[in-house]
C-alpha cells in the first residue's frame, strides 16, 4: 500500500502532509510533517498540484487559501476540529455589533469565512506578536480563550474573549501535572497555550508544537512531560534518541486527527475524492488576514 501511495503521489504531482497529530503511519508516509499553518506554507512553496493533507477541514481550507491554483485533498471530509466549530460567522457579526469598533485576530484553528471577517490571523507561536502590532489598545481574540487568556498575560490591551476552546487540551488540569510531576520529577513541563492559564503557569516552557519540537531538540534535558495532543509523542520521540517523553494526561486524545488511515488516502489518490476549496469571495479576504500575519512573522 506504501508504494502504490507513493506512485500516486509522483504519477499526480501531489505532495503528501502530516499534521504532528497524526498517528506515526500517517508521518511516516508524509512528505513534509508540521504543524498546520507551517504545512500549508511549505506546500505552497512546492511545485506539486496536488495537496493532500492529513489533517482536519480547516487545515484543508488554509491550504485552499494559500495555493488557490493547486487541488486540495481531505482523505477524510469528516475530519473536523471541534474548537473551529464553535465559531460561525453569523455568530461573529453578531458579537462585533454588540462591541465597539476593533480589530478581529482570529487563530488559525477557525473555519476560512471567520478567518475572512477578521483583521489579522494568528498561531499559538505568534499570538502575543500578533497582538502587540496592532495600534488598537483592545480587540476580539478568537476562537479559543485560553490562547486569549494566555496572550493577554503578556500585553496591556483589553482583549475580549470569545468562549470557545480546544476540549482536549481544555481538559488538562493542574492536578494531571502534579501528577506527572509526581511521577517524573525529573522532567521538565512544556505545555501548549491552548491549556488553562493555571496549566500554562506551571510550565517551564508554553509552546506551539513546532515550538515544542524545537526546544526538545535543544534542550540538555532527557525527560520531558508534554502538555498537548498524545500524537505528538511520536515525532518527538523518533527525533530525540536518548530523550524521553511523557503525556501530561492520556485524555489529551483528538479522535478527528486519527480518523485517516493509509486506506484513506490511497482511495483519495485514485478517485482525487475529498475536494477542498474555498471559494474567492472567502478566500480573498482570508488570505488578506493570513497574510498580514506572515508578513508580521517575517
Amino acid at each position: 500500500m506504501q508504494a502504490k501511495i507513493r506512485q500516486l503521489l509522483k504519477e499526480k504531482n501531489a505532495v503528501l502532509l502530516a499534521h504532528n497529530y497524526q498517528p506515526p503511519e500517517i508521518q511516516a508516509l508524509a512528505d513534509i510533517c508540521g504543524d498546520s499553518l507551517e504545512l500549508s506554507i511549505r506546500a505552497a512553496d512546492t511545485d506539486a498540484d496536488v495537496i493532500v493533507f492529513c489533517g482536519v477541514h480547516f487545515m484543508a481550507e488554509t491550504a485552499s487559501i494559500l495555493s488557490p491554483q493547486k487541488t486540495v485533498l481531505l482523505p477524510r471530509t469528516d475530519a473536523g476540529c471541534p474548537m473551529a466549530d464553535m465559531i460561525t460567522p453569523a455568530a461573529l457579526k453578531a458579537r462585533l455589533a454588540a462591541l465597539p469598533e476593533m480589530p478581529v485576530v482570529t487563530y488559525v484553528n477557525s473555519p476560512a469565512a471567520v478567518k475572512a471577517l477578521s483583521t489579522i490571523c494568528c498561531t499559538s507561536a505568534n499570538a502575543i506578536e500578533v497582538v502587540r502590532s496592532l495600534a488598537a489598545d483592545e480587540l476580539l481574540m478568537t476562537p479559543d480563550r485560553n490562547l486569549a487568556r494566555n496572550t493577554a498575560r503578556h500585553t496591556d490591551k483589553t482583549i475580549h474573549l470569545w468562549e470557545g476552546c480546544c476540549p482536549f487540551h481544555d481538559l488538562l488540569s493542574v492536578a494531571d501535572v502534579q501528577s506527572a510531576r509526581a511521577a517524573h520529577p525529573q522532567a521538565l513541563f512544556i505545555a501548549h497555550p491552548e491549556c488553562r492559564p493555571e496549566v500554562v503557569e506551571m510550565a517551564d516552557a508554553a509552546l506551539s508544537t513546532s515550538g515544542m519540537m524545537r526546544f526538545a531538540a535543544e534542550s540538555d534535558a532527557t525527560e520531558f512531560i508534554v502538555g498537548t495532543e498524545v500524537g505528538l509523542l511520536h515525532p518527538l520521540a523518533s527525533k530525540n534518541p536518548g530523550k524521553t517523553f511523557y503525556p501530561a494526561s492520556e485524555k489529551m486524545l483528538c479522535l478527528d486527527m486519527k480518523k485517516i488511515t493509509p486506506p484513506d488516502i490511497l482511495t483519495c489518490l485514485e478517485t482525487m475524492s475529498g475536494q477542498v476549496k474555498v471559494p474567492e469571495e472567502i478566500r480573498v479576504p482570508a488570505l488578506a488576514a493570513v497574510d498580514r500575519m506572515i508578513a508580521l512573522s517575517r
